[in-house]
């Protein structure tokens, strides 16, 4: 069960934190990996952990915001059956102090780079018949996060285009689903820790681990068991869902 044994899997994000954790987890059930990453090193290090495992791997240094690059790119990568849509940057900041600049960054990467993908992830899969789209949203769209607008508006919107995508192509035979986690603990929330509270490091980590119902943050590696079953054939009666895997955070935090 849960195996992808000779499926194409193209991950965006695929070099650091959940991406990572997928890329690799996929690569062991048997897929064929496409790492599609902006950080090169990241890239490199989870490619060459891949092949050490004895799984397939290969890695594409791009940018999702642009659509040209992935247009290009998914061109030479030719079949594919698996498309995660992980990719994704954060911002703090309210409304009132979140600066354009900040919020088209944002916008770029985690709308318009989940767009792009889906765009050009379309047509091979109507072509082949079939085809699996997993995006990565947050619980900030369900219950939005403080101080977090921009990163909130845009897992909005990845939730809402889950929904559009999946109803649109479901007599194509192509999948779409979102997973919804809450805080996962990554290098990104410990480069963010480090960088917003110096000195304070171990209080604020036990601070944002209980700030979930459950009393720790997600590992990467259980964000990524979910999105193997999503993208299973187990799962092949799922399409248009989310699926919040929060340690209670949208159901029990009072």
């Amino acid at each position: 069960m849960f195996r992808l044994d000779q499926k194409i899997a193209v991950i965006t994000g695929g070099g650091s934190g959940i991406g990572r954790a997928i890329s690799i987890l996929f690569a062991k059930q048997g897929a064929h990996v496409h790492i599609l990453e902006l950080d090169d090193a990241n890239a490199k290090n989870t490619e060459t952990q891949i092949i050490s495992e004895g799984g397939n791997a290969i890695v594409h240094i791009c940018n999702v915001a642009n659509q040209k690059e992935i247009m290009n790119l998914f061109e030479t990568i030719g079949t594919m059956d698996i498309l995660v849509n992980n990719a994704g940057i954060a911002h703090v900041g309210k409304v009132d102090n979140t600066s354009e600049e900040d919020f088209d960054r944002v916008m770029n990467v985690n709308v318009k780079g989940v767009y792009n993908c889906t765009y050009a992830s379309i047509p091979v899969f109507k072509k082949a018949g079939a085809g699996i789209i997993l995006n990565m949203g947050s619980i900030a769209g369900h219950i939005g996060l403080t101080e977090r607008f921009a990163y909130t508006t845009a897992k909005g919107a990845v939730m809402a285009m889950t929904l559009s995508v999946a109803r649109d192509y479901m007599n194509d035979n192509i999948r779409c689903n979102s997973i919804s986690p809450a805080r996962v603990h990554t290098p990104f929330v410990d480069g963010f820790i480090k960088k917003n509270y110096p000195g304070k490091e171990v209080e604020m980590f036990e601070k944002l681990s209980h700030a979930q119902p459950i009393g720790r943050m997600a590992k990467p590696e259980e964000i990524a068991y979910l999105a193997l079953y999503l993208c299973s054939d187990e799962a092949s009666f799922i399409t248009g869902c989310d699926y919040p895997i929060d340690g209670g955070s949208i159901k029990l935090n009072t």
